[in-house]
């Protein structure tokens, strides 16, 4: 444990940021008042920074600080990398999902080594930086490389690190215990930020001393011992290494039960108990799945996707991997979206008129909520039928259809202020409206109020192309 500890997010309320606001209500900010600014600063809602009096008057210096440091996450946020291609990870507020919403989604690494063949070695990062998949209307990629030495030949490694470098403009993490086989890649490539790894028990002062001359962050490898990296934590801040981010090892198969209870408990004690040293980025490394050299290919890969999955789960900020099979993939960067998102606020899309195919005046009309999944699903199944249609995107607050409609959300009232807000009224002459299945409930309180005429089509968007093959055009 740490000797000093932090008030835990949960337990800030807008009066403690707001006594160490200015208080002159003068709404540079964008609030109307300071009270409303702190409560929104309290959600992580707005950074502190907009009070520029806070910030920029010397008499709020000792508040500013203040604010600063009672406001700091648990987990330290790192950033890899530099400009518009850096990467943030850690920045954590809260152990658990449900307390707050987690940032910077984990980072996925795919490794390559400077003992591979040139065209291997290209054809691999091509793929990882090629590999995306649209995921409700979001899309999903692989984040970083990973240059391993495993040739532990400096100007090997050298050569490998300024080829990657040269190909690809995402993050990059340099792996070896060697400090001078380090030295000799950072040299070259130190203006891009990658992040050292990593410093253990023997290599630490050699270690830091690179970190501080090139101004890079710095991996602390522990190997399953947590005192050890805590000690190793400890020294290196006081040696003056700020950006640090901890791998207490990934251990699968035996080891497996372990590498969970340390990264549980490495977490614990920096939310909960208030641990500073612990109370950095995580490191998970799925790929050590493929030491066991004996084990089938597709053994291997599925022990490493259930491994990340795990890790993900389990609070790690980074991992390193080295499948580049979809199905070992797609899963985890799904996984990771979706523990990403805010809790607060469901994944929605712009409401409004959507346009499929080439409609005219005679054409369907129909209408949806903007929770994102609802809606990409009737739109896949609209475009792979190929309709010519209108399609009205309701606002509920990102929330479904059947929800919305026990929630007194999606009425017909909302319905019909979205018929009259999308201009569909002078795009078709006729005036029948198709509604979800499932807010068939609304159907008479819809025509009582537009005027249009309801059918009330399927439960399921996939049933629309049969939907219309029967019922459109309406017969009067």
């Amino acid at each position: 444990m740490g000797e000093e500890t932090r008030k835990g997010v949960r337990e800030l309320s807008p009066l403690d940021i707001y006594m160490l606001l200015p208080k002159t209500n003068c709404g540079k900010c964008g609030e109307k008042n300071c009270m409303a600014f702190a409560a929104k600063v309290v959600n992580r809602e707005i950074p502190i920074e907009l009070c520029t009096p806070l910030v920029e008057e010397e008499q709020y210096k000792s508040e500013y600080a203040k604010l600063k440091e009672i406001l700091a996450p648990a987990v330290k946020e790192i950033v890899i990398g530099v400009g518009e291609n850096s990467i943030k990870v850690g920045g954590k507020l809260v152990m658990y999902r449900h307390e707050f919403t987690y940032y910077n989604p984990t980072p996925i690494a795919i490794d390559v080594t400077d003992e591979m063949p040139e065209s291997e070695l290209m054809e691999r990062v091509k793929r990882v930086e090629g590999f995306t998949y649209n995921y409700i209307g979001r899309t999903l990629k692989l984040d970083m490389i990973a240059i391993r030495s495993t040739s532990n030949d400096p100007s090997k490694f050298r050569y490998t690190v300024e080829k990657v470098a040269g190909a690809t403009r995402l993050p990059l993490i340099l792996c070896t215990f060697n400090p001078d086989v380090m030295k000799s890649a950072l040299e070259v490539i130190y203006n891009r930020r990658p992040l050292i790894y990593a410093a253990n028990r023997n290599n630490w002062r050699q270690m830091a001393e690179l970190a501080l001359m090139y101004n890079c962050p710095l991996a602390v490898f522990g190997q399953g011992d947590l005192n050890l990296l805590s000690s190793l934590v400890k020294t290196l801040l006081e040696y003056g290494v700020e950006d640090l981010l901890l791998d207490p090892g990934t251990f699968p198969n035996d080891g497996l039960s372990e590498t969970i209870t340390n990264f549980t408990m490495i977490r614990r004690n920096a939310c909960k108990g208030g641990d500073r040293l612990m109370g950095f980025p995580l490191i998970g490394v799925p790929m050590t799945v493929w030491l066991k050299k004996d084990a089938p290919k597709e053994v291997l890969q599925w022990k490493e996707a259930y491994l990340a999955a795990i890790l993900i789960a389990r609070y790690a900020d980074l991992l390193i991997m080295h499948s580049l099979e979809g199905w070992v993939l797609l899963p985890n960067v799904i996984l990771r979206f979706n523990i990403y998102t805010d809790p607060r606020k469901p994944v929605s899309v712009e409401p409004g008129l959507r346009i499929f195919g080439s409609p005219d005046e005679n054409s369907p009309v129909m209408f949806t909520t903007n929770y994102a999944l609802t809606y990409f699903t009737v739109e896949s199944d609209i475009k792979s039928a190929n309709i010519d249609c209108y399609l009205i995107v309701v606002d509920t607050g990102g929330i479904s259809v059947e929800s919305s409609v026990a929630g007194r959300i999606l009425t017909a009232q909302t319905v019909a202020d979205a018929i009259k807000k999308s201009g569909i009224e002078e795009k078709v002459k006729h005036r029948y409206l198709i509604i979800p299945g499932l807010a068939a409930r609304l159907s008479g309180e819809i025509e009582e109020l537009t005027g249009w005429r309801v059918l009330v089509g399927p439960r399921d968007s996939s049933g629309i192309p049969a939907f219309l093959k029967e019922r459109w055009p309406p017969k009067e």
